[in-house]
């Protein structure tokens, strides 16, 4: 059995052009023709992007049901990740991790789990968005690793941690993960893929990590005008084979 997953950094659905436009997001998603998807920076309630639900309307043109943490509150205005699926799911964790509170300015982090019934078969999969400070992020990255999450006894193969980690392979961060995961795209057939920025793409700091007997069949990053213009990052998509499902 075969899964499709998407790692997105919507950028709020602001594109490159400044408009907001969730439908757009919507549509580059759609064309991927995912099955799990992880997004990042989603709006909920927010002044800023007209008080649109954007998890909920993503899910809802979709045609999937979402899982929505706010990594960031004020008042009634929320700000944070999102896994949609149209597959059997169940939520399995929500958090906040670490920070650095004597910076001030940087934006609260935190992680999203849900387990997906793919055939049979359970995947993990956990979607996080790490901050922008290399100490920030070793922190938050210790925390994914410990007990409350990837070391936690239901969190066994196949399992998947994506999102945006603002960490090059370079990074001590990076090296952090890969010594308990594997990235899906080392060791594929074609040289790993840059997602940022999505009009001139040279980085790669949003990942898909693996754990357990998962098998990367593609990997793809699409990059027709309108998924460079929908948001500052392109989304990676990751095709996979699950044993057994």
């Amino acid at each position: 059995m075969k899964i499709r997953l998407m790692t997105y950094n919507v950028h709020r659905c602001v594109g490159v052009d400044r408009k907001l436009d969730v439908e757009r997001v919507a549509e580059v998603i759609a064309a991927c023709e995912v099955d799990v998807v992880a997004l990042q920076e989603l709006d909920v309630g927010r002044a800023r992007t007209r008080g649109v639900d954007q998890a909920h309307r993503l899910a809802e043109l979709l045609r999937m049901r979402s899982h929505f943490h706010p990594a960031m509150k004020v008042e009634e205005e929320r700000y944070g990740d999102a896994i949609l699926t149209a597959l059997p799911e169940r939520l399995v964790k929500v958090g906040a991790l670490p920070g650095l509170p004597r910076i001030r300015g940087l934006e609260p982090r935190g992680a999203l789990w849900v387990a997906v019934d793919v055939g049979g078969a359970e995947l993990q999969v956990i979607n996080t968005h790490l901050g922008l400070v290399p100490k920030e992020q070793q922190l938050q990255a210790a925390a994914l690793i410990g007990s409350e999450w990837m070391g936690a006894e239901a969190f066994k193969g196949p399992a998947v941690l994506l999102g945006d980690f603002n960490a090059t392979p370079l990074s001590r961060t990076y090296r952090m993960l890969s010594s308990v995961l594997r990235d899906g795209q080392v060791g594929y057939v074609r040289p790993p893929t840059a997602t940022f920025p999505s009009g001139f793409p040279f980085m790669r700091i949003d990942h898909v990590f693996l754990a357990g007997d998962l098998k990367v069949t593609s990997v793809e990053s699409p990059f027709d005008p309108r998924a460079r213009t929908a948001s500052d990052h392109l989304p990676l998509v990751m095709e996979l084979e699950l044993p057994g499902a």
